[in-house]
């Protein structure tokens, strides 16, 4: 089972700043997240899934 992503694996993944990945968050915008109890994570197949949806749109 593949570990999932917190915001700091996903800043570094996209090489985007964290600060951006939660104003996206807020917006809802950017990779869908899962949450668990007050923390949120992300799964691979989500921020893949999305990264080629921006890649289609753009």
């Amino acid at each position: 089972m593949t570990r999932l992503m917190t915001i700091t694996d996903l800043s570094d993944y996209l090489g985007i700043p964290v600060n951006t990945l939660y104003q996206w968050r807020s917006k809802g915008y950017g990779p869908r997240g899962v949450r668990m109890g007050k923390y949120v994570r992300y799964r691979h197949q989500d921020v893949e899934a999305w990264l080629n949806d921006q890649a289609v749109s753009a």
